[in-house]
């Protein structure tokens, strides 16, 4: 019978790894040691590809430079290929929050990466001798340099989603903006009745200030493609082979098709979380603008009969548990938590990035697992939106036209012809209920019918909207 475990060591001392696991003692230490979040590394399968490409472009270079024989070298690639493709996800195993600046992560993908290695040569697990996590998968390389170019290209594989998503909630504004432009309404300022809009124009501005979201996520990308590869513990690029920094950024860019380049200042580079802080703030940004969307959705959506009532959201489950044929804004509500979430995280990120020290910020880790976590939720939570919300909205046109046709805030159209006193007492008389805008309009005796008329028959046009 084969063994349910095999024996490691570290200068700790021995440990016991199941037989069959690619993970080995480093990994195992990791896993006593943070059991907090219960999130594992393989929740995030963009770090782990990331960590794969990285990996696999060091042990491309190290043989490109002759550091490394071509038997290990072919076998260690096509175990990073693995893990790129999401194969070995299960063996990465270690609580997302960590200590160790992420040590505990690189050793797990050195040590997957080194059995499935020897695997494939025909030896058994664990025969570090032949082929060894730290000297040949880890050749040339840190924690510290290896850890956040990888966070870097996962999150920017992960922001081209959430853009894409952003886009296409703002597209699905923009055509609610086209099927609405037709419909009257009163635009409000401190919840209080203010001037004539068109619901499209509404619909426009959400579009609009979405759309200029793609801009700053655009910008954020090209701040994570400067990275720190090649610098190792912080910055010197101490045990590298002399040229490895150049071949391992250009077998980056090939494995990875990301624009990646050597940061100038590899010591800076190293401790430096100047792109995450950015990103983080891009992401709280977007996240705020779509909730306060959401917030303004609930909000002209309420009733449907004793609150606004101006919109109708899709129907997607019962409201009540006691309450018969009620239904809740549930997609809103779920986005503004999200929201809320991101918010917060963009504060533990902040205290984070402050509380490096010195060669290297230990606090990565968080770092790593609150903007992917963002993203993830974020992507999600706005294709919801857009599928389960926007997409379906209706307009409640006779409501809103009666509205429109009765509402004193009509009257500022008139101020170029009544100024503003004689506009000031209409609207009073209209709110005293002494007649409507027209007849007061007219008994003041200072517009001619057809430009009253013409006046208050206002909708006001739909500017066209600009590509995003």
């Amino acid at each position: 019978m084969k063994p349910d475990v095999r024996t490691e060591h570290d200068l700790l001392g021995a440990q016991s790894i199941p037989a069959g696991a690619y993970w080995g003692v480093h990994t195992a230490r990791a896993v006593e040691n943070f059991q907090v979040s219960g999130i594992t590394l393989a929740a995030h399968r963009p770090l782990i590809a990331a960590l794969g490409a990285v990996k696999q472009a060091a042990v491309r270079a190290n043989r490109e430079l002759g550091v490394l024989d071509a038997e290990r070298s072919e076998a260690i690639d096509r175990a990073c290929q693995e893990v790129i493709e999401g194969r070995l996800d299960d063996e990465f195993v270690v609580d997302v929050v960590q200590g160790g600046a992420g040590t505990s992560t690189n050793m797990n993908a050195n040590e997957v990466i080194a059995n499935r290695a020897l695997e494939l040569l025909g030896s058994p697990l664990g025969s570090y001798d032949r082929l060894h996590p730290n000297d040949h998968v880890n050749r040339g390389q840190s924690t510290n340099d290896v850890y956040p170019t990888a966070v870097k290209l996962a999150l920017v594989t992960s922001l081209d989603g959430l853009s894409a998503a952003v886009g296409a909630l703002a597209d699905a504004f923009g055509a609610k903006a086209v099927e609405f432009a037709d419909v009257p309404k009163i635009g409000r300022t401190q919840l209080q009745d203010a001037v004539p809009m068109t619901v499209g124009q509404e619909f426009g501005a959400w579009r609009s200030t979405l759309a200029e979201e793609l801009a700053r996520m655009a910008d954020a990308r090209k701040l994570l493609c400067e990275v720190n590869l090649g610098a190792t513990a912080i910055g010197t690029g101490i045990t590298s082979a002399p040229g490895y920094p150049q071949a391992v950024i250009r077998h980056l860019r090939a494995i990875t098709g990301v624009p990646v380049t050597t940061a100038t200042d590899l010591v800076e580079a190293t401790s430096d979380t100047g792109s995450f802080l950015n990103l983080s703030g891009v992401l709280k940004r977007t996240a705020v603008k779509v909730s306060k969307i959401c917030n303004d959705l609930r909000l002209l959506c309420s009733g449907p009969q004793a609150g606004l009532g101006e919109l109708r959201l899709p129907a997607r489950q019962a409201g009540s548990s006691l309450m018969p044929g009620k239904v809740n804004p549930v997609i809103p509500e779920m986005v503004n938590q999200v929201a809320f979430t991101v918010i917060g995280t963009d504060v533990t990120i902040t205290i984070a990035a402050e509380a490096g020290q010195l060669q290297l910020n230990a606090f990565e880790p968080i770092i790593c697992h609150g903007l992917l976590q963002s993203i993830g939720w974020m992507r999600r939570a706005f294709d919801a939106l857009r599928t389960h919300c926007v997409d379906g909205i209706e307009v409640n046109r006779e409501h809103l036209r009666a509205v429109t046709a009765r509402n004193a805030g009509i009257v500022t159209a008139l101020i170029p012809l009544l100024g503003y006193r004689r506009a000031s007492e209409v609207v009073s008389a209209v709110l005293d209920g002494r007649g409507d805008v027209r007849e007061l309009a007219l008994a003041t005796g200072s517009i001619a019918v057809e430009e009253l008329d013409r006046l208050l028959g206002y909708e006001a046009d739909l500017d066209p909207l600009p590509p995003h």
